[in-house]
C-alpha cells in the first residue's frame, strides 16, 4: 500500500512504558508493518530523541515544549497551547497527506484555516475535561488543585474545536457515545488501543501474592492504591505489592508497619512484567470511568486473575474476562477465594479467543487503514 500519514504525538512515544504513548507505538509499529510511510511529530520535554523511532518513521520532527507560565496565560488549555509551534504547522503544509492528531493535547492547530480540505483524524485517549475534574478532585495541593480545575474548564471549552476533523477514533463505546452526543454530524468510530502483545503470555497454577500497579505519581493511581490499603486489605491476606513510577513519600510511609503489604519503586520493563505475570491476581482500580485503562489489557494478556471495580471496565467489551467487585466488602469477600483457585490451560484459552476477537492489533490496523483509504484515498 501506497500511503503517508501525519502523526502528531503529544510525547515522544518511546520506550511505550505509560499510558497514551502505548497506543501511539503500537499502533506505529503496526501501520508500518501494514506498508504505511509515517511522519511523525513529537514534543521534547521530558524524553529526548530516540534512534528506535527511526525503524517505524520515515520522517521525523521533534519540537521543544513551550512550558511555562507563558503558555498557562490563554484561554487554550495549558495541555493544548504548549504544543503549538509554528514549525509544526509549517511541517504539516509542505504535502497534502491526512494528519492524526494524538489526543486533544495536540489538536492546537485543528481548526486552523490553512489546514482546510486535509484529512484530518483525531484519536481521543480521554474526555480530557473530564479526567483533568477527576484530578482536581483528587489532588491535596491548593495549586495543583486550582490548576486541574481552570484547566478543565477551559478543556470543555476546547473541545468544540473537534467540529473540525474528519473521523474521530475513541478508545471506549462510553466514549464514541459521548461524542456523537457532542457531534452528531460526525464519523465516529470505536477503535481499541493498540498494545504490546500479539497474543496471550499467562502462566498457570497459583502465584502468592496480588499486584497493583500503575504510574504512582497520578492522583488517581496513588488515590486507588490508597483505597486498597486503607479499605480492602486485610492483615490476614496474602501480600499485596504496588508498584509503579514516582510514588509519593505519603504512601511509602503509609505501608512501613504494614507487613503483608509493599511498594516497589520504578520497576523497571522486565521487572514489571514478571510482577504482572507471578501475581496470583492483578487487581485494577480506577475512579474515572472514561478512556480505556492499558494497564487492564496488559494484565489480561499476561496475569492471571483480574479482580477490577466496574469502572475499570465501563465501555470496553472486557468484563467477562474480569472478576468484579464495588465495594471494599465485595474486595474483601472475593480476594481468599481467588487465593484458593488455580490459572487452567482452559482459563487461557478462553481469554485468548475473547480478547483477541476485539484487541487484534492486526485486525485493528487493517480496520484503520480501510477507513482511512475509504475516506481520504490513498496517495
Amino acid at each position: 500500500m501506497s500511503f503517508t500519514l501525519h502523526i502528531i504525538s503529544f510525547d515522544i512515544p518511546y520506550p511505550a512504558n505509560y499510558g497514551g504513548v502505548i497506543d501511539v507505538f503500537y499502533k506505529i509499529r503496526a501501520l508500518h508493518e501494514a506498508g504505511v510511510r509515517i511522519y511523525l511529530h513529537c514534543f521534547t520535554y521530558r524524553r529526548q530523541p530516540v534512534k528506535e523511532l527511526d525503524t517505524y518513521c520515515d520522517k521525523i520532527f521533534y519540537y521543544p515544549r513551550k512550558n511555562g507560565i507563558i503558555s498557562n496565560l490563554s484561554l487554550i488549555p495549558y495541555i493544548v497551547k504548549s504544543r503549538m509551534p509554528e514549525e509544526l504547522m509549517g511541517n504539516l503544509l509542505r504535502d497534502h497527506h491526512p494528519i492524526l492528531f494524538e489526543g486533544l493535547h495536540t489538536c492546537g492547530f485543528i481548526a486552523d484555516k490553512r489546514l482546510q480540505g486535509r484529512f484530518l483524524i483525531y484519536r481521543e485517549s480521554n474526555i480530557e475535561h473530564q479526567y483533568y475534574y477527576h484530578l482536581f478532585k483528587s489532588e491535596k495541593s491548593l495549586w495543583k488543585k486550582l490548576y486541574f480545575l481552570v484547566e478543565s474548564i477551559r478543556l470543555k471549552s476546547f473541545q468544540k474545536a473537534l467540529q473540525h476533523v474528519s473521523l474521530m477514533l475513541t478508545v471506549s463505546l462510553q466514549d464514541m457515545e459521548y461524542l456523537q452526543s457532542k457531534f452528531p454530524a460526525k464519523k465516529i468510530v470505536y477503535l481499541p488501543s493498540f498494545h504490546r502483545d500479539d497474543q496471550v503470555h499467562i502462566l498457570t497454577g497459583r502465584g502468592k501474592y496480588a499486584l497493583y500497579q500503575g504510574k504512582l505519581s497520578v492522583p488517581e493511581n496513588y488515590m486507588a492504591a490508597r483505597f486498597l490499603i486503607r479499605k480492602v486489605w486485610e492483615p490476614s491476606f496474602p501480600e499485596l505489592i504496588i508498584a509503579g513510577f514516582d510514588p509519593p513519600e505519603w504512601l511509602v510511609k503509609s505501608v512501613r508497619n504494614i507487613p503483608n503489604i509493599r511498594i516497589v519503586k520504578n520497576p523497571n520493563d522486565d521487572g514489571m512484567a514478571r510482577l504482572i505475570s507471578d501475581a496470583q491476581v492483578n487487581i485494577l482500580v480506577t475512579f474515572q470511568p472514561t478512556g480505556l485503562k492499558l494497564k487492564l489489557l496488559n494484565a489480561l494478556y499476561n496475569g492471571r486473575f483480574c479482580l477490577v471495580n466496574p469502572a475499570m471496565v465501563t465501555g470496553t467489551s472486557l468484563a467477562a474476562l474480569c472478576i468484579l467487585a464495588k465495594t471494599p466488602l465485595d474486595f474483601k469477600e472475593k480476594i481468599p477465594a481467588i487465593f484458593n483457585q488455580e490459572f487452567s490451560r482452559e482459563d487461557i484459552q478462553n481469554r485468548q479467543h475473547i480478547i483477541e476477537t476485539i484487541h487484534s492489533n492486526q485486525k485493528n490496523c487493517e480496520f484503520l487503514l480501510e477507513m482511512l483509504t475509504l475516506s481520504s484515498g490513498s496517495d
